[in-house]
């Protein structure tokens, strides 16, 4: 399935973007309808984080999701085959002066969960060397694809999460900018129970507690996905003043107050078929 699925990307990646864009927008929307549990995650997440806003707002956002995510997802094949030069064209790189004032210094590039992120990672091997975790797949091939994203066009480290903490602390401490996305439920180890968009989350301290034990400055890294098939936009922010403090719980709660600012700009592209209240707290019931 998986060798299929890689060569339908690969035969895609030779289209137009507009086209391939609509394509993904077809197949999103069908996906709306045929991938149930995901659907069903989808709108339980946004009636949790947005309850006053109208049903049928929620649903057109849900189905926009849709549409963004297999959009991103097709999309792919562009950037694990096209020249380089397609992709500085299709996927504009912002602020990038913002992380060279920093270079040879550690730093954590924050990069919240919006469904473009990997044309992000992509399009900043073209501009440095950078380092990041990654999630090993059960596919072997899907693996492989996914590290040959983050590491096309510079000499990239990627650490799965099995190697742990202090091989990512040694590769934020080499100097390369570390391309970080703690904003998943990953469980009840190493979180806290901080709110996301009033309700209480499962977040890793880690952000907090990794730019304490590397002096690294955190610079938030956000990628859109740009109407009409016009592309991406890679925007790295100036680094944040004041983090981390001596308090993780407030600096993880300042994360996710953040990423809410950036859900609002262009909620659709955020990753809502993700179980993202999955750990509740004790006593409260499964929202799943």
């Amino acid at each position: 399935m998986s060798r299929s699925v890689i060569a339908l990307m690969w035969l895609l990646h030779f289209l137009p973007l507009p086209l391939l864009a609509a394509i993904g927008n077809a197949v999103g929307a069908a996906a709306f309808w045929l991938v149930r549990e995901r659907r069903e995650v989808t709108r339980i997440n946004l009636a949790k984080c947005f309850p006053a806003m109208e049903p049928q707002a929620r649903e057109r956002i849900a189905r926009a999701h849709f549409r963004a995510f297999a959009r991103s997802l097709l999309e792919r094949g562009i950037l694990a085959w096209a020249s380089g030069e397609r992709i500085d064209r299709l996927v504009r790189l912002r602020g990038l002066e913002h992380l060279r004032a920093l270079e040879g210094h550690p730093v954590l590039l924050l990069a919240p969960h919006f469904v473009g992120l990997d044309a992000g990672v992509t399009r900043l091997t073209r501009a440095t060397r950078i380092a990041g975790i990654y999630a090993v797949q059960k596919d072997p091939q899907l693996s492989a694809l996914f590290l040959r994203i983050r590491a096309r066009f510079s000499d990239t480290e990627q650490i799965s999460r099995q190697e742990g903490v202090r091989a990512a602390v040694a590769a934020i401490r080499s100097g390369r900018p570390f391309y970080y996305l703690p904003d998943q439920d990953y469980g009840a180890r190493d979180s806290v129970f901080v709110p996301f968009f009033g309700v209480p989350a499962a977040t890793v301290t880690a952000l907090s507690r990794l730019a304490r034990i590397t002096g690294a400055r955190v610079l938030p890294c956000v990628t859109r996905i740009l109407p009409g098939g016009a592309g991406y936009a890679v925007t790295i922010e100036p680094p944040w003043e004041n983090f981390p403090t001596a308090d993780p719980v407030a600096d993880t709660r300042r994360m996710n107050e953040y990423i809410e600012r950036r859900v609002l700009e262009a909620p659709e592209q955020y990753l809502w078929m993700h179980k993202r209240f999955k750990t509740r707290p004790p006593g409260e019931e499964r929202f799943y």
